[in-house]
């Protein structure tokens, strides 16, 4: 069974840092595209920034120069490292990864992770 665990989280002031670190675990093949996605209060979950196999990355305009995305396939460990932190930043922080797992054959599926709060105070 594939799990996505998140940790990382926390309360931190405004202009603070933190560090998000997904670690996924399972029978699994290969990651694809993973993702960092979060979640305010009565909003929707947005993407925040997603890193390919190739290592290419993506950023939403907000965070951009702000957050930085990568990962360590030897780990299986996706990484979010969070500076200048506003309080618009916070919100429920979602691990997302598309990878092949074996559940009988290998397929690809989708998964995420529980979520890591993540709390900035002005």
């Amino acid at each position: 069974q594939v799990q996505l665990v998140e940790s990382g989280g926390g309360l931190v002031h405004a202009g603070g840092s933190l560090r998000l670190s997904c670690a996924v675990s399972g029978s699994i093949r290969k990651l694809n595209t993973m993702a960092w996605y979060r979640q305010a209060p009565g909003k929707q979950r947005d993407l925040v920034a997603d890193v390919s196999s190739s290592g290419t990355t993506f950023y939403v305009d907000s965070v951009k120069d702000r957050f930085s995305i990568w990962r360590d396939d030897a780990a299986n460990t996706l990484y979010l490292q969070m500076n200048s932190l506003k309080p618009e930043d916070t919100a429920v922080y979602y691990c997302d990864a598309d990878l092949i797992r074996w559940g009988g054959v290998w397929s690809r599926r989708e998964y995420w992770g529980q979520g890591a709060q993540v709390t900035v105070s002005s």
